[in-house]
């Protein structure tokens, strides 16, 4: 349990190979990611925003009936 079997090797060599093999595979893989960050951001900003709702009028007060009287 203490050693590295095969299996844990080959698991190192390609991490490894990911991260520093041939030409930047690390700056390309986070390239792509920042590519599809965005795309994301500019689909959000091409959507409508939509407008808050306006706050309801209130409404003028009611005539006084004639028939009442206030005392």
């Amino acid at each position: 349990m203490g050693s590295f079997g095969p299996i844990h090797w080959l698991i190192v060599a390609v991490v490894v190979l990911l991260l520093f093999g041939g030409r930047g595979k690390l700056s390309s893989i986070m390239g792509d990611a920042a590519h599809g960050i965005k795309a994301f951001r500019d689909g959000m900003k091409d959507e409508p925003e939509k407008t808050p709702a306006q706050p309801a009028a209130t409404l003028p007060p009611a005539p006084a009936d004639k028939d009442t009287v206030a005392h």
